[in-house]
């Protein structure tokens, strides 16, 4: 399924719905970042997906970095929770999701690096590379923060 993430844009379509969502900043030994390019609209973001019914928050982190990414992760601490109404998410399905994504960094505990249907690639990346990667504006928030480290979660007020 296509989606288009709409960022600050009057022409928007209205959101539907808000769906609990977690993205997970996950940095090797080297402090090298997990990224992976997302098959559903071709960016380069970090690992992560909605939650499902019957699941704690703290397992979707684990079950959205293993199912991207193939790295088995233990979630350490919220970064922040990113609810900005004017980011909007459309699906070709035709629903509307106005962003709610809790930010986890978490520690890689074993695992290999591969593709699943959600990406295309998965990659380490260092700090210096991200900028040329083609990143969501919403991610690279959540990037900075995670690399800034050492402050209260973050949130809109």
């Amino acid at each position: 399924m296509a989606r288009t993430d709409h960022y600050h844009d009057p022409n928007a379509p209205k959101a539907t719905n808000i769906v609990v969502a977690v993205t997970a900043f996950v940095q090797d030994a080297q402090g090298r970042l997990l990224m992976i390019r997302r098959t559903d609209n071709d960016l380069y973001s970090i690992p992560g997906g909605a939650q499902d019914v019957g699941e704690t928050i703290g397992h979707t982190v684990i079950r959205e970095v293993k199912e991207e990414t193939g790295v088995d992760v233990e979630p350490v601490e919220i970064i922040g929770v990113y609810s900005d109404p004017a980011h909007v998410i459309s699906y070709s399905d035709g629903e509307v999701r106005q962003q709610f994504s809790i930010c986890f960094r978490a520690k890689s505990i074993s695992g290999s690096l591969r593709t699943s249907s959600e990406s295309s690639e998965v990659h380490w990346v260092s700090q210096k590379e991200l900028d040329s990667l083609n990143i969501h504006p919403s991610i690279r928030l959540r990037i900075r923060h995670g690399f800034e480290g050492g402050n209260p979660p973050y949130f809109a007020v």
